[in-house]
This record gives C-alpha cells, sequence and structure tokens, in this order.
C-alpha cells in the first residue's frame, strides 16, 4: 500500500505519538489542572509539556498563547468569533478552505463585510490585490499558508506587512503547511496561527490550536465555547486570563501528548529537512505526471513554491474513477473531489467536479512515487 493522502491525515504516525498516548492512559491518567492529586498533576505537565514545545516550534511569544484545539477548524472559529463584529470588514482569498469560508460567510449573513481576492490559475497570490481590497478600518486578513489543493504557498510576510501597514490583523491558516513548512510567527508577522496537529505535525486526530501574537488584544476577543477551565472555580464568569479563556472543558490530554511527541520527531529531523525532501517528491510528481499523455497539472511549475500536494486530471477520466482504480488495482491511496475548497477549485477551473490529489508524507520513497506514476500511466492508458 503507497499511503499518499497526507493532505487529508498524516499516515503512518511515527510509533513515539502512539507511545506517548498509550503511557499517558497508563501513567498519567488524571484530569489536568482539575485536582492536586498526582495523577492529575501529571497529566497537566504533559500538557503544558506540548503547549511549550509548540510555543517553541513556532517561535510563539508566550506559551500560555498557545490555545489547544480541536483542530485547525476550531481554531480558525475561535479567532473569526472572537474578533469579528457586524460591520467589521475582512480580506481572504479565492482558494481558502471551507474551514474558513464557511464560517466567514455566516458571519457575512451576520453583518461582517467580505473582500475576496482572486488568486491566480495556479492559485499564487499577488500581495498588491490585497493591498487594494483593504480598506480604512478593515479589522482582518485571513489567508492559509499553503494551499490543500495544488499545495500553493502565499506570500505571508508580504501580506503581513500590507495588514500591519493598514492597522488590521493578520490570521493564517497553517493546516497544510505547519510540520511541512518552517514557520516563525514572529519573523513572519502573524498576529494568529491556526495549526491541526494530525497532518505535518504527525500528532493524532482532534489535535490542534491557536497561536496568539503580541498585537492581538485578547480583552476584545470573545469565546467560542464558555465553561469549566479549572481555574477561579469561585467565580460564575468565563476567566480573562489565558490559555483558560479559550479553553472550556476537559482537555484531550491523550491526544496532545501525542502530539506532544509528534512535533518532538519533526524537530528531531528538522523541518529544513522535511521541507527538502518534500521539493524533492514534488518535483517527480509534477514531471512525472506532466509526461503523461492526457494529463493537467495544477499549480506553481516550480516544486519550491508549493508544499507536497500535487492535484492532477486525466483527459475523459472522472476523478473518482481514478482514484478508486488507482486504490483498488494498484494500492496507491489517494483523495479525489473539492477537497472541502469549492473556491480554490472555481480558481483552479476544475469546479465542480474536482482532481486527483497526491500528498506524500514525510515515509514516503521515491520508489512509491515512481509506483504511484506507474499506476497512473497504466489507468490513464485503459
Amino acid at each position: 500500500m503507497i499511503y499518499l493522502d497526507n493532505a487529508s491525515t498524516a499516515w503512518p504516525k511515527p510509533p513515539e505519538v502512539a507511545r506517548a498516548m498509550a503511557d499517558f492512559l497508563e501513567r498519567s491518567g488524571g484530569n489536568p489542572g482539575r485536582s492536586a492529586h498526582r495523577l492529575s498533576i501529571a497529566a497537566a505537565q504533559i500538557v503544558y509539556d506540548a503547549r511549550e514545545r509548540i510555543a517553541e516550534f513556532f517561535n510563539a511569544p508566550d506559551p500560555v498563547k498557545i490555545i489547544f484545539t480541536h483542530n485547525a477548524t476550531h481554531a480558525i472559529n475561535i479567532a473569526l468569533r472572537g474578533l469579528l463584529r457586524p460591520g467589521d470588514h475582512v480580506v481572504t482569498t479565492s482558494i481558502e478552505h471551507n474551514a474558513v469560508m464557511r464560517p466567514l460567510r455566516a458571519l457575512e449573513r451576520e453583518g461582517v463585510r467580505l473582500t475576496v481576492v482572486p488568486c491566480a490559475s495556479d492559485a499564487s497570490l499577488n500581495p498588491s490585490d490585497v493591498q487594494r481590497a483593504i480598506e480604512p478600518g478593515t479589522r482582518l486578513v485571513v489567508i492559509n499558508h499553503a494551499s490543500n489543493v495544488t499545495g500553493t504557498l502565499l506570500p505571508v510576510e508580504a501580506v503581513a506587512a500590507i495588514a500591519h501597514a493598514a492597522g488590521s490583523l493578520l490570521l493564517v491558516d497553517a493546516a497544510q503547511s505547519a510540520g511541512v513548512v518552517p514557520i516563525d510567527v514572529r519573523a513572519m508577522g502573524i498576529d494568529l496561527l491556526a495549526f491541526t496537529g494530525h497532518k505535518g505535525l504527525l500528532g493524532p486526530t482532534g489535535t490542534g490550536g491557536l497561536v496568539i501574537g503580541d498585537m492581538v488584544d485578547v480583552a476584545t476577543m470573545e469565546p467560542l465555547t464558555c465553561g469549566g477551565t479549572g481555574s477561579d472555580s469561585e467565580l460564575e464568569e468565563q476567566p480573562e486570563h489565558l490559555p483558560d479563556k479559550f479553553e472550556s472543558g476537559t482537555p484531550n490530554g491523550v491526544g496532545l501528548a501525542g502530539l506532544g511527541a509528534g512535533v518532538r520527531f519533526v524537530v528531531e529531523r528538522s523541518v529544513e529537512a522535511i521541507r527538502a525532501r518534500g521539493i524533492e517528491l514534488t518535483r517527480m510528481l509534477v514531471e512525472g505526471l506532466q509526461s503523461i499523455p492526457g494529463a493537467t497539472v495544477f499549480g506553481p511549475a516550480d516544486p519550491s513554491r508549493r508544499t507536497a500536494v500535487v492535484s492532477f486530471t486525466l483527459a475523459g477520466c472522472h476523478v473518482s474513477e481514478i482514484a478508486l482504480r488507482l486504490d483498488e488495482e494498484y494500492g496507491v491511496l489517494c483523495r479525489p473531489g473539492l477537497h472541502c475548497a469549492p473556491a480554490a477549485h472555481h480558481t483552479i477551473g476544475t469546479s465542480p467536479e474536482g482532481t486527483v490529489r497526491f500528498a506524500p508524507g514525510f515515509s514516503a520513497t521515491t520508489h512509491d512515487i515512481h509506483t504511484a506514476l506507474e499506476a497512473t500511466k497504466k489507468v490513464a492508458r485503459e
């Protein structure tokens, strides 16, 4: 079996992740921060260790500004719902995932004004187009770091400079880039970074977070969920201090133990090395697919301008049929369709059917890529 669906979720996970989760359940299974006994304290320490590790990984200003969530979608909703009010103006792009577009469309119905900046057919973004879309008083600019359809990397630093010059904040959806592309929130000017744990960070599903930068006034943000935090229990109002303000309910301790182990694995191998390997595999995929008669490959031709996510179509073939045959006949697992990003497919011209997406992970080999390409050639011929 050749697994090329890492843009959905990374597989296989490093063995260290499973071991850390099992160890949490066996040795530290208390409720973090809810009691003073040894199991609760041990669980709280594991959660805080994960918080510190992620803060260091992204060069975040303070571990308490790492808000743990279920996934990137949850983190994005905390940021959007926390910051935006009726009458506010927000700018986004035409290649965003529904994790961004659906909450923004919901907020638009409630009175938030939305401008969607069109991207090019390879999903690239001209920062000048963002600058033209910003108005006096624009509250927020929201962009993904890398497209989940084409892998195209957006110019985060340039957009951050434009947003800040206008007095706006920048929210970056790093679901596809965290763990596979170096991210330094302070150096890149990112005010809010939404990340998921189960993709490039190699953690389990049900984990993720929001990094909050120093320019964000958290006092003006409303929590998405209110409830017990283990702190200020004498009050019936939500705590104002971080991370508790945005982390109600029992945390996913076992998942965060796994996430911490996944991040450690990535750090030990270095994001730079993972990135270099991703560029190599992407080049192989793009060049190999382009050599197949009837194949159309989407996204930048230069693999350094994208993550290891490659979408394609074959003339005369339905994408669902291609993916099914690759799986059943050749053991190549990939994802067809719209990838929860209809706006992106409208932008690159593949709506309403979508594309077939190959997304190799850290464990993929050159032999895997050659095998997947040979299988695709056979499907195209037949």
